[in-house]
Order: C-alpha cells, then structure tokens, then sequence
C-alpha cells in the first residue's frame, strides 16, 4: 500500500466527469488490477457551515459538537471517487450501486476536532450479478483510530458462468412502524447540496430515466443517516447497513425500529435495513 499524502479535500466535480467519461471504457471484473493507493488527509477540519446543512436535510438535531456516525463518509466520498474515477480502477463509475456500510465509531467526534482522514479500496470480490469493490474509509487522532468504514460498490455486468440463483431470503417480518415520512422530489438534490454526491440518478428524473429509473432515487447514505437520526444520535458503537431497493422521489416510507434493528419501508418493499449495537442513545 502506497500513502499518497493530500494537501486539502479534492474537489468533486472533475473526479465525477472523468469517471463519466472512462465508465464506457471500463471491463469490470473481479480479478481486475487495481489501485493500492491510499489517499490521506493528514490535518482535515470540518466545516461547520456545511455540516449544519448537512444535520438539517438527514435529520439531525444541529448545534451538538459530536459528529452524526454518518458525517465521515461524507468527508472522505471526494477522496473515494478520486480513486474510483482513476483509469486504474477497473468498475465503471456510472452506475455503480451501493450495496452496503458498516461503520464502527470508537469515541465521540468533536465537530471542531482535526483529524487524519484516509481512503482506500481493499479489494474486488465477485458477485452474482458482476463485481462488487470495498472501500475503506478511517479517521484518526493521532496514532488512535476513531472511526472506520467498509462500503462495497457493485458493478453489474454479464458475469463468465450464469449466476446462481440468489439464496432464498425468508423476508422479515416488518418492525413496529414509529414514524411515515413523504419525501419530496427535491430530496436528493438537497442531500447533493450538502453532501457533494451529485449522481445523476439522485437529482432529476430525466436523469434518472437513463439509467433505468423511472424518476429520481434517494441516496443511500441519506436514508441511512435519516434512519439513524430517527434511532438516536450515535455516541460509540458500530452500525452496519444494507441498501436493499431504490427509494423514488418523491414517495412515502415508513421508518420501523425495534431493539436494535432499524429498517425503511415503502409498502410491503423493504428499502434499508440495519443493525445498531453499542452505545447509542435510544430512539427519539
């Protein structure tokens, strides 16, 4: 693994347009060469400004000095896609699918903390529906790790055999509804705002139809986020979460929890599931 030391967060939009262009060209599969680069941020500072508008469109309650659990994906997403647009990663950008996130937080985050902040992608593993990458995403203080991250991506594509069928699920029985929330159109624009994600299958539905959708899809980690506002804010613990259907925009879930388990509903449709295990505050 070779540290590629930053001087400051790159700026998204370059690394989303070259990924746009290179994901024609891309061959995705699961024994594919790739980066064994790690980007580093040696001295990150949050910004609080941006912060705030980030804890108001997922819920968050703002003013508190900790960090939402959620926030050090956002920090390191520009360096993520710094790497996944590169011409040495081998999973075409568009249309790539979070599939997963599971985050452990090791102490509380001071908003005003300055922290270590590194990124790299771990490995390809193959899948039944193409090739499927983990990202991992640390925050340290000092030599201390604070907080940590492994997201896969999925890349689908025709894979050399047919794949095997998909292990029957038994579908879960639903958890106690605690709250219906209609989302508005806008939803994931605003969450671009915030968060710098700014996937065209998030912001428009025109945009969204040319990748299949037939109108624009919430991001993942904001249904995440809007779920663990809802659960409680995060002081220590790990939280591991699977995205498992779209959410359109704009649409009616209703957020369900139960001990701790938390989950996204829109219908009989389950959209996110989750687990929470160590020192949260319980659900307000």
């Amino acid at each position: 693994m070779t540290d590629v030391v930053l001087r400051r967060s790159p700026a998204l939009a370059p690394f989303l347009t070259r990924g746009a262009l290179l994901s024609p060209f891309k061959r995705p599969r699961p024994d594919a060469g790739f980066s064994r680069t790690r980007l580093v941020l040696p001295a990150l500072r949050v910004d609080l400004a941006r912060l705030a508008a980030y804890e108001r469109v997922c819920g968050f309650a703002t003013g508190d000095d900790a960090l939402p659990v959620t926030y050090p994906h956002v920090l390191g997403f520009p360096l993520a896609m710094r790497l996944m647009s590169g011409r040495d990663f081998p999973l075409p950008l568009l249309g790539l699918v979070h599939t997963s996130i599971g985050i452990t937080q090791h102490r509380p985050l001071p908003a005003t903390g300055v922290y270590e902040l590194s990124v790299y992608v771990a490995e390809l593993a193959p899948h039944r529906r193409g090739t499927e990458a983990t990202v991992v995403t640390g925050m340290r203080v000092g030599e201390n790790v604070v907080w940590e991250s492994r997201s896969t991506y999925l890349a689908r594509h025709r894979t050399p055999t047919a794949p095997e069928p998909a292990p029957e699920r038994v579908a879960p029985a639903p958890l106690p509804p605690l709250a219906e929330w209609r989302l508005a159109g806008d939803i994931g624009r605003r969450y671009a705002t915030a968060s710098g994600d700014r996937n065209p299958i998030h912001l428009h539905p025109l945009t969204a139809r040319l990748f299949g959708f037939p109108r624009a899809i919430a991001h993942g980690m904001w249904t995440v986020a809007r779920c663990l506002a809802a659960y409680g804010t995060p002081q220590v613990g790990v939280v591991r979460a699977e995205f498992r259907a779209p959410v359109l925009l704009p649409g009616t879930v209703t957020y369900g929890a139960e001990g701790d388990r938390f989950e996204l509903r829109g219908g009989d449709r389950l959209h996110v599931t989750g687990v929470v295990n160590g020192g949260f505050r319980a659900g307000r």
